[in-house]
């Protein structure tokens, strides 16, 4: 049986960033990933967005490793070449009766660190962004937005320099844990392979439950479900007359309908919440109807008609719908018993923000050196 010092189960973008910690702490790692490419699931399929920090409850790990990462995402996109902009967002209360909801984000952002939010006034927000509707604001100068599959590339560059690789259409089957690590079982075209590992990491995001099921000798409390929240996207033809990304206060499952831009200025709304039973990325156009009533809150100018299916992103949630707020859910042995095993459970947004972050914290409880 071949050994390896690391194996990594999932290549989405925290994957990624694990693999590529381990790789450059001199490792030799082996990502499995089920599908033919990276991040096709959550990491490909949400508003390429980096966060502030500025709505996850004060001391959680979300806030945490977003107001981390979010810094350390930027100044790696600065040094890799990956393409990014820092336009910044405006959160927007469309009417007298969210001022107190739209103050409480602002006591929140402060609480986790975040402290470069300008309020707006109704005047100010028609100077910035004439065809935005609200009666106030805030700015937050630091959200921005990434070409997610072009920093997944990036990160699978690295690993792949640094010695490691991705085994596509490969499977995770089942672990055994070894008194020097675990027997990892994999499936590939049908045929069970086996593989020793020192450290196996289960960063496979959806399937994130799945797979903690089938790692022997970790306890039932150890484990997780995984509740699929979906959200889908509309775009709009030609350019939207906004420079910044337009967010409307907070709703419970999510950050609301609101206006992202991608790196070519192109608007898209989403997402929307919907609760689904299986991975479902299965558009229904007759959704687009609840889109122009919320869009319209803040962008009245919104055409009949001028809304068209883009995309959908399913979220991997701890709690099913109605439940409480849930955080980032980060196990090793110091929690579970079993060394050499990181489970990661709810990385949903700001997932993509933190995945450079939750790779060092990771890193951490490996006793890893820190990634430049």
């Amino acid at each position: 049986m071949d050994r390896v010092d690391a194996v990594v189960v999932g290549a989405g973008v925290v994957g990624l960033a694990a693999a590529r910690q381990l790789a450059l702490a001199g490792h030799e790692v082996v990502v499995l990933e089920r599908e033919g490419l990276i991040g096709s699931h959550t990491s490909s399929r949400n508003s390429e967005v980096i966060h502030a920090g500025i709505y996850y409850p004060q001391g959680s790990a979300k806030a945490a490793l977003c107001v981390r990462g979010k810094e350390m995402l930027y100044e790696y996109c600065r040094s890799r070449h990956v393409p990014h902009s820092r336009l910044g967002k405006i959160i927007v209360a469309t009417d007298e009766s969210q001022i107190e909801q739209l103050e409480g984000v602002r006591e929140k952002a402060a609480a986790n660190g975040v402290e470069d939010l300008e309020f707006l006034d109704k005047a100010r927000l028609g100077e910035m962004e004439p065809a935005l509707r609200g009666v106030a604001g805030y700015l937050s100068p630091s959200t921005g937005i990434v070409d997610s599959h072009g920093l997944m590339l990036s990160l699978q560059g690295e690993i792949e320099d640094h010695g490691g690789m991705i085994a596509f259409h490969t499977g995770f089957r089942r672990a055994v844990p070894l008194a020097d690590g675990f027997e990892v079982v994999t499936e590939s075209d049908g045929e069970e392979m086996r593989l020793a590992t020192g450290i196996l990491i289960n960063a496979a995001g959806l399937y994130a439950g799945e797979v903690s099921d089938a790692i022997e000798g970790l306890a039932p409390e150890h484990r997780r479900t995984v509740h699929y929240c979906k959200g889908n996207y509309f775009s709009v033809g030609g350019r939207v007359p906004f420079s910044h990304l337009i967010y409307p206060v907070p709703e419970r499952d999510g950050l609301g309908v609101h206006l992202t831009l991608d790196l070519q200025g192109q608007g898209r709304f989403g997402p929307d919440t919907e609760w689904v039973e299986s991975i479902d990325y299965g558009l229904t156009p007759a959704r687009a109807d609840s889109f122009y009533d919320a869009v319209r809150r803040y962008w009245p100018e919104l055409k009949d008609g001028s809304l068209t299916p883009t995309y959908t992103g399913v979220r991997p949630k701890l709690f099913p719908q109605g439940g409480a707020f849930t955080d980032f859910t980060i196990e090793g042995p110091e929690i579970h018993g079993l060394p050499g095993l990181v489970n990661l459970f709810g990385i949903e947004s700001p997932g993509l923000t933190s995945s450079l972050a939750i790779a060092d914290a990771l890193g951490s409880r490996l006793g890893l050196r820190q990634a430049a």
